[in-house]
């Protein structure tokens, strides 16, 4: 059984840290406890993770994430996975720094990684993890809130937060998505 999990980010080094990368952030939480490194192929860096016999497809799309959809589309294709064996990794603004959400499906909530995922895959029925980074910023500064850097506190917080990621990701393969989202959205770490 395979599947295909996208981190959404963008490439470059003044992204790295960013709120907006965290996809990127927890595809290299995995590889770096999996033991596994990612190379570049077409459309972004892809590793590949085995667990329990199944193997995950991870992709970093480099596409920048307006154009995520581009990668999402090839890889779906070229491994032969079906749409319901897909995660897509994403920054949420809307939810709490803190609270991951897990969704079987859902609208872009304007995301432009999503959106271009949407176009291109002509609907929104595919799993997306959420991971709430918060909206602590004034008005019209929302592009480098999300373009901008983890606070220290945040980043202390995050090795704790992409190991549960990393349990649902492995979760959807093994007991599932309904029984994924029920073990772990709205946790908080630490709770």
């Amino acid at each position: 059984m395979k599947y295909l999990i996208v981190g959404l980010g963008n490439i470059g080094a003044e992204y790295a840290n960013t709120r907006h990368n965290i996809g990127f952030r927890i595809l290299d939480a995995l590889a770096e406890t999996a033991n596994i490194e990612f190379k570049e192929a077409r459309y972004g860096a892809v590793a590949e993770y085995k667990f329990k016999g199944r193997i995950f497809v991870l992709v970093k799309p480099n596409t920048y994430m307006n154009l995520s959809g581009k990668s999402v589309n090839y890889w779906l294709q070229k491994e032969k996975i079906p749409v319901e064996n897909m995660m897509v990794l994403v920054d949420d603004l809307a939810l709490p720094f803190e609270t991951l959400r897990l969704r079987p499906k859902g609208s872009d909530a304007g995301h432009n990684g999503l959106k271009h995922i949407n176009e291109i895959l002509g609907h929104q029925n595919y799993n997306r993890l959420r991971f709430g980074i918060g909206s602590d910023f004034s008005k019209g500064k929302q592009v480098d809130y999300v373009l901008g850097e983890w606070s220290p506190e945040e980043l202390e917080k995050l090795p704790e937060l992409f190991k549960i990621c990393i349990n649902m990701i492995k979760g959807m393969s093994t007991i599932g998505i309904q029984r994924t989202m029920t073990a772990y959205n709205t946790k908080k770490s630490g709770s």
